[in-house]
């Protein structure tokens, strides 16, 4: 959809799978009227990524830096490549998505298996957001998340739409014998039991944390020294100042 907007001079697409960047060559849009006048695909991975220093006005990342092992590291790469004042928006998975997968799988496994196994890689927190893009040396960082709530049909139906979406567990810490037949039915009851609605249907939570940062730059707007207001936030807000420990007069 980028590609297919006017004004982008050169745009760039990558993707960890050289398949699915594959993809991306074969659905870029053919009329350069109305898209990138130079677009390049390239398989690139997001913690060693190849770009130089200060190549883009624009990076976005939507869905994918969940499953990076080095979170920070990829956000200071991403920074790096940004040019001064450039912008960064990016989405991924927050830590509440698919509570209720992990809790029933790890009921699940301990009571059938000899032991649990990882199962789902773990996520960033909304609380730590801010603060990755700041370490990483972004500047104006702004992290938000949005809660979306998908209905199925039963644990099973979750777990195979999980598959199809490719994100199966990739963890190299896995248990690498197949899941047990019975560990699996153990878990879509548990699950089923627990989050069930009155029509049969359960539900499973993906929280999605959105990012938003600039590259720094020495025209951006900087905070003002304590102290150096001109003007009275008590005559902003039309009300009465007073010093610390004062009562408020009545009214």
């Amino acid at each position: 959809q980028l590609g297919e907007r006017g004004g982008v001079r050169s745009l760039v697409q990558s993707d960890l799978s050289p398949n699915m960047a594959q993809c991306a060559t074969a659905s870029a849009p053919k009329t350069l009227g109305t898209a990138a006048s130079n677009t390049t695909v390239v398989a690139a991975d997001e913690e060693f990524l190849p770009f130089a220093t200060g190549s883009f006005d624009l990076v976005l990342s939507s869905l994918a830096l969940h499953w990076v092992n080095d979170l920070p590291g990829a956000l200071i790469q991403i920074a790096q490549a940004l040019r001064p004042d450039g912008l960064f928006l990016g989405s991924l998975f927050g830590g509440q998505t698919l509570h209720e997968l992990r809790a029933a799988l790890l009921e699940a496994e301990l009571a059938e298996e000899d032991g649990a196994s990882p199962r789902i890689s773990p996520f960033a927190d909304i609380r730590d957001a801010g603060s990755l893009l700041q370490r990483a040396g972004f500047a104006l960082p702004v992290a938000d998340s949005d809660t979306l709530t998908v209905t199925y049909a039963n644990a099973m139906e979750l777990m195979r739409d999980l598959r199809g979406m490719g994100q199966s567990n990739a963890l190299r810490e896995r248990r690498r014998r197949p899941l047990r037949r019975r560990t699996l039915l153990r878990a879509a009851e548990i699950y089923g039991r627990r989050v069930a609605a009155s029509d049969g249907r359960v539900h499973a939570t993906f929280e999605v944390i959105y990012l938003t940062a600039w590259a720094a730059a020495a025209s951006q707007p900087r905070p003002l020294a304590p102290g150096s207001a001109r003007a009275r936030l008590a005559d902003a807000l039309g009300t009465e100042e007073l010093k610390t420990g004062d009562k408020p007069r009545d009214s």
